[in-house]
C-alpha cells in the first residue's frame, strides 16, 4: 500500500510502499477512497519542516525547552541522537477520510465489513489504508457521496466551535478567518438558522464565500466594517464571533472584543494569541472560550484509543457525534460541500497540492484525495530475499518505539542477521527495516514470530502486549527478548513460566539491563555473593504526567510494574541471593498511582535491601544512586558515571560516559545464542524478579509483609 510521507528534517515529501498498519483491539481497517488536505495545520506543519533549523527552533518553542531539559538528563549526544531520529524519520500527514471497512479489531461490533465509513484522528492518514480507533469512525448513510463525507473530521472542528459558542436559533456569528475551517463553520451557522457574517484578510477568500451562497462577507480592511457588522446584527452587535484564522496577529482577538455585544462569546478555534487588550473584554464581560479540535474526547485515550463512550445523558456531542451531526446535514442537503471542493488529486499528485499551499500559487479551498480503490494491494513489503544466517541469531522484531531505535538497535548492529519487522504504523516499520537492513516489514507480529527465517524475537512494544508475544514465541519454539516487565500480573507470570517448562526452554530474558553496567559488574567482583549486604537504591524516577500510558494499569500497568522492577531485579543481583521477604509502602498521590514508594527486600544469603522509588522529586537531582555496605567496604554509584570505593582507601573511577549497561546486555544474549551459552539472567532470575513486584504491589494494598521463601518453586 501507498502512503504520503514527510521528512520533518529536511521537509522531503515521498509516497511510499509500506506493509498496513496494525489492526488492534478496538480498531477498524479502512481502505481509504478520500482524503481531505487540512490547509492549515498540514500547510504549517509542511512549512516548519521546511524551514532551517533556527527557524524550526523560533516556530517550536515548546520542543525546544524540551530538548533542553532531555539534554540535562541525557547528554548532548545521546538528546542529538535522539531528535536527528525523531527528525528524520517519514511521518505521516492528514486527519479527515473515508473509505471502506475491510476488517474489524476485536470487540468492534458497531461496523461490520463492507461498511462505508468516514475516519478521524492521526491515524487517518493520506494512504491507501489506514487503521482507526472505533469512537473516530462513523458509518457514512446511504446516499451521501464520499468525497463530501471526508469532510466529516474537518466539519467536527467547525460544529464544536459553534457547540462552544452555545448559539440559538434567531441569533448571529461572526466567523473570522474564511479558510476551509471557517467556511464549514459558516454553512453549519446557516443550516442551524443562525445568520452568519465573515470576515477574512483575503480578497479572494471572500470572493469565494459570496460564490458558495455567504452573503454576508467582508475583508478586514473593508473601510466602515464595525460599523457594517453593527447593521447586521440590528445594532446589538455580535451575538457569539468565532475565530478560525490561524496567525500570530493579535488583530482576530481584538477585533472580537470590538465587534462584540455585551456578555457575547468569542470561541477560539484556530491557532492564535491571546494577549488581548483588557478594556472591551472588561466593560462588555465578554465570554472567552476555547475550543478543542472535534469536541469532547480527544486526546483521552479512554474514548480515543480504548473505544469506552461518554454516556449521552452527560456528554451530548462527542467527537463521533460531531461527525455524525455533519453526516446527517449533508443527507438533509443542507450544505453545499461539492462547491467547496477547489481540487481533486490523485494520492500521486500530492506533493503539489501541498506547494501550492506553501506557496499560494492560486486560490484553494478543500483539496480532496481521491484513491484507486480497485488497485490490488500488498499488504506487507519483502525488502529483499531473506535467509537464515547460521552463525548469527536472525531477529524479528516487534515494536521499534524510541527507546528501540535510540538504544537497542544500534547496540544490535553487527551482532545478528535482521530478518523481519512489524510495527503499529507501517512507515515507522519501513523506515526502521531500510535503516538496519531488515528483509520483511510485516503488517502484524503474529507474521514475525511464525515467520520460519526468525529464530530470535525482540518484543519492544507496549506492556500489555509483551505476555501474550512471549508465549507465543515460546510455543513457537524462538529465543526471546522482551523488554521490562514480562507482564502486568501474577497469573500471566504463571502462564509464562508454565508454557517455558513445557518448551524446550530456549533463551527467554527480560532487559534489565543495569546488571550489565560497568559500575555493577565491578560491584559483583568485589563483594561475594556468600557475605550479606545492605542495598540502597535511590531513583529519583521524576514526574510523569498521570494520562501517560505507562499510568494506565490495562496498558502501562504502573509505575512500579512497569518501571521499578528493574531495580528489584537489581537488587537481587547485587545481593547474589534469592528475594525471600517483600514490604513496601507508598505515598497516596492525588491521583492514586503509587509512584513514589519504598520497598523493602530480604534475601536468602542474609541481605536486605531498600528500593526507594520516588516521583516526586526535581529533574536538577541526577536519577539514580546505587549504596552497597558489605564487610567494612562501601561502593557508590552515583548514576551510572562513577563508581566510589569507600575501604581502607578510597578509590573512585570516573567512567567516560554514563553506562547503564544497554550495550553489553544486548551483546551478552546475541553472542550466548550465538555460542550456544545458557541465557545471561536466568530465566528462575527473571520470575522471580517479577514475583517480587507483583507482591511490592500486594503489600501496599494488605499493608503486610509478605514471604516469599513457601512461595517460590
Amino acid at each position: 500500500m501507498k502512503q504520503l510521507t514527510q521528512q520533518l528534517k529536511s521537509g522531503k515529501m515521498e509516497i511510499l510502499e509500506i506493509p498496513f498498519p496494525a489492526l488492534n483491539k478496538g480498531f477498524v481497517l479502512v481502505r481509504n477512497h478520500f482524503s481531505v488536505i487540512s490547509a492549515g495545520t498540514e500547510g504549517k506543519t509542511v512549512i516548519d519542516a521546511r524551514k532551517g533549523y533556527i527557524a524550526k527552533a523560533r516556530s517550536r518553542q515548546k520542543e525546544v525547552k524540551q530538548v533542553i531539559e532531555m539534554i540535562k538528563i541525557n547528554g548532548i549526544l545521546s538528546t542529538y541522537k535522539l531528535v536527528m531520529n525523531k527528525l528524520e524519520a517519514p511521518s505521516s500527514l492528514g486527519y479527515s477520510t473515508s473509505g471502506e471497512v475491510i476488517a474489524l479489531g476485536e470487540g468492534v461490533t458497531s461496523f461490520k465489513v463492507g461498511d462505508y465509513v468516514t475516519c478521524g484522528g492521526a491515524s487517518a492518514s493520506h494512504a491507501d489504508v489506514i487503521s482507526v480507533p472505533k469512537n473516530l469512525c462513523c458509518k457514512i448513510p446511504e446516499g451521501i457521496k464520499l468525497d463530501e463525507a471526508a469532510f466529516a473530521t474537518l466539519a467536527s472542528i467547525a460544529i464544536q466551535g459553534i457547540r462552544q459558542a452555545d448559539l440559538r436559533t434567531g441569533e448571529n456569528c461572526v466567523v473570522i478567518g474564511m479558510g476551509l475551517i471557517g467556511q464549514l463553520t459558516a454553512q453549519v451557522l446557516g443550516a442551524s438558522g443562525i445568520k452568519p457574517i465573515g470576515v477574512d484578510v483575503s480578497q479572494a477568500q471572500v470572493e469565494f464565500s459570496k460564490k458558495l451562497g455567504i452573503t454576508h462577507v467582508y475583508h478586514r480592511e473593508q473601510h466602515g466594517i464595525e460599523e457594517l457588522i453593527l447593521h447586521q446584527t440590528h445594532g446589538f452587535g455580535a451575538d457569539a464571533i468565532i475565530i478560525t484564522a490561524g496567525t500570530s496577529s493579535l488583530d482576530p482577538v481584538e477585533f472580537a472584543g470590538a465587534i462584540g455585544r455585551k456578555k457575547a462569546k468569542v470561541v477560539v478555534v484556530g491557532a492564535v494569541p491571546t494577549g488581548f487588550s483588557r478594556e472591551n473584554y472588561y466593560k462588555k464581560e465578554l465570554d472567552l472560550r476555547m475550543s478543542c479540535s472535534y469536541g469532547p474526547g480527544r486526546y483521552d485515550a479512554n474514548y480515543e484509543e480504548k473505544g469506552i463512550d461518554y454516556p449521552i445523558g452527560y456528554v451530548r456531542f462527542t467527537e463521533q457525534r460531531n461527525m455524525q451531526t455533519y453526516l446527517q446535514l449533508l443527507e438533509e442537503k443542507k450544505l453545499n460541500i461539492q462547491n467547496l471542493i477547489s481540487h481533486r488529486i490523485k494520492l500521486e499528485d500530492a506533493q503539489e497540492a501541498y506547494s501550492m499551499i506553501v506557496n499560494k500559487s492560486e486560490p484553494y479551498a478543500g483539496i480532496v484525495i481521491q484513491y484507486d480503490d480497485q488497485e490490488e494491494l500488498v499488504e506487507d513489503i519483502i525488502l529483499k530475499h531473506a535467509y537464515v544466517n547460521p552463525t548469527e541469531p536472525n531477529i524479528g522484531l516487534i515494536g521499534a518505539g524510541n527507546f528501540a531505535q535510540n538504544k537497542l538497535l544500534p547496540c544490535m548492529k553487527g551482532l545478528c542477521n535482521f530478518v523481519s519487522i512489524a510495527t503499529m504504523q507501517g512507515n515507522e516499520s519501513l523506515y526502521v527495516a531500510n535503516k538496519y537492513g531488515f528483509y520483511n516489514a510485516y503488517s502484524n507480529a503474529d507474521k514475525v514470530i511464525f515467520d520460519e527465517k526468525v529464530d530470535t524475537l525482540f518484543i519492544l512494544t507496549r506492556h500489555n502486549t509483551h505476555a501474550e508475544f512471549v508465549i507465543k514465541g515460546i510455543k513457537a519454539n524462538k529465543n526471546v527478548y522482551t523488554e521490562k516487565p514480562m507482564t502486568m500480573d501474577e497469573a500471566e507470570l504463571e502462564e509464562i513460566r508454565t508454557a517455558w517448562l513445557k518448551s524446550n526452554q530456549k533463551h527467554l530474558m527480560i532487559g534489565f539491563n543495569r546488571r550489565f553496567s560497568p559500575a555493577v559488574l565491578q560491584i559483583k567482583k568485589l563483594f561475594l555473593d556468600e557475605l550479606p549486604k545492605s542495598i540502597i537504591l535511590r531513583i529519583n524516577a521524576g514526574i510523569m504526567p498521570p494520562d501517560h500510558w505507562v499510568n494506565d494499569p490495562e496498558i502501562g500497568g504502573g509505575r512500579i510494574i512497569g518501571e521499578a522492577c528493574h531495580f528489584i531485579d537489581l537488587a537481587m543481583y547485587i545481593a547474589g541471593a534469592k528475594i525471600i521477604s517483600v514490604s513496601a509502602s507508598a505515598i497516596n498521590d492525588a491521583n492514586n498511582l503509587n509512584n513514589s514508594v519504598v520497598i523493602n527486600l530480604g534475601f536468602s544469603n542474609g541481605s536486605i535491601a531498600s528500593v526507594n522509588y520516588f516521583s516526586n522529586g526535581s529533574n536538577n537531582l541526577p536519577k539514580e544512586q546505587i549504596e552497597v555496605f558489605c564487610g567494612g567496604t562501601v561502593a557508590v554509584i552515583d548514576d551510572f558515571k562513577s563508581l566510589t570505593i569507600f575501604g581502607k582507601s578510597i578509590k573512585r573511577t570516573k567512567f567516560k560516559s554514563q553506562d547503564k549497561g544497554h550495550a553489553a546486555e544486548i551483546a551478552s544474549f546475541l553472542n550466548s545464542i550465538r555460542d550456544g551459552r545458557p541465557s545471561p539472567i536466568p530465566f528462575e532470575e527473571s520470575y522471580m524478579s517479577m514475583l517480587a513486584t507483583f507482591k511490592v504491589m500486594e503489600s501496599i494494598r494488605t499493608g503486610r509483609t509478605i514471604s516469599l521463601s513457601t512461595i517460590l518453586p
